[in-house]
């Protein structure tokens, strides 16, 4: 669990974030949504320790990141994995290599433990045929799951995932979306995604916070998002006609859903009504 409790950060007379409280709990994929300029890589950047923010608290498992002397906080780093925004792999180096990256720097495993452990996280992510292949030999949603393969070879606690899905197709932004929130749960790691793509926002989202100017303007679930009542929210995810629409129908379902759950929980909690139908 990731607990920031009223950040401030501000660059100059520039605030950045304001007041910015939220809990990231373990399992659950932790989205951050925002347009541009609304505060959210300044929040992440926060979050990690590349910046230091003017107020407020960010708590690792009740510890506090920001009363860390170095040796605790590159401890703290070493729980953590990163998923970048272009993958960020070494053109140099073949798939297994990327992987093993992280586990010549941090572990103190041999050769032949690293590289077994490398095809390990490899074949989670259903690439076990292309450890000996370049970066520049696959395909881009190749190497999102090698760059979320190198993310998680350290088994890190926490997951941070800066636009998993930017220059993917929606098909495979579909595949990545779910190895990340299958690997959430499987591991138990508190997963947080800086993303633009609503289709992951409402695929994968957990819990999401909506960043506008600085400022929390929303917090709640995917399925919570549909019925939200504000209008900079709104006109954020559902800014098209179609997606409009969209919301209306998906509204109309729900409601209809739950009208019917209810009536069914008046039927059952009614042995009379049940007497009647069977009759």
């Amino acid at each position: 669990m990731i607990e920031i409790k009223n950040i401030k950060k501000s660059f100059g007379e520039k605030v950045i974030l304001e007041d910015i409280s939220a809990i990231m709990e373990a399992g659950k994929c932790n989205l951050i949504i925002g347009s541009s300029g609304s505060g959210k890589t300044v929040l992440t950047k926060c979050m990690v320790g590349l910046f230091k923010p003017n107020a407020g608290e960010i708590t690792y498992s009740n510890e506090n990141m920001l009363a860390m002397n170095d040796a605790e906080r590159k401890l703290l780093r070493q729980q953590i994995g990163m998923l970048f925004q272009g993958s960020a792999l070494f053109d140099s180096m073949t798939v297994e290599q990327n992987v093993m990256f992280p586990l010549e720097m941090f572990s103190k495993m041999n050769y032949a433990e690293r590289k077994k452990r490398a095809n390990e996280v490899l074949e989670r992510v259903e690439l076990k045929d292309a450890n000996k292949k370049y970066p520049a030999e696959i395909s881009g949603g190749m190497k999102k799951r090698v760059g979320i393969a190198r993310a998680i070879v350290l088994n890190p606690k926490y997951l941070f995932c800066d636009e998993p899905n930017s220059g993917l197709d929606p098909q495979t932004s579909l595949v990545i979306d779910k190895l990340i929130k299958d690997l959430t749960r499987e591991f138990n790691t508190t997963t947080i995604v800086v993303t633009h793509d609503m289709n992951s926002v409402m695929e994968i989202g957990d819990h999401i916070i909506y960043l506008y100017d600085g400022k929390k303007e929303w917090e709640g679930t995917n399925k919570e998002i549909i019925f939200n009542n504000s209008e900079k929210l709104n006109s954020f995810i559902f800014a098209s006609e179609f997606l409009q629409d969209a919301k209306d129908m998906r509204m109309l379902e729900m409601k209809g859903k739950i009208s019917n759950d209810r009536n069914m929980d008046d039927l059952l909690n009614s042995p009379t009504a049940l007497d009647e139908d069977f009759k």
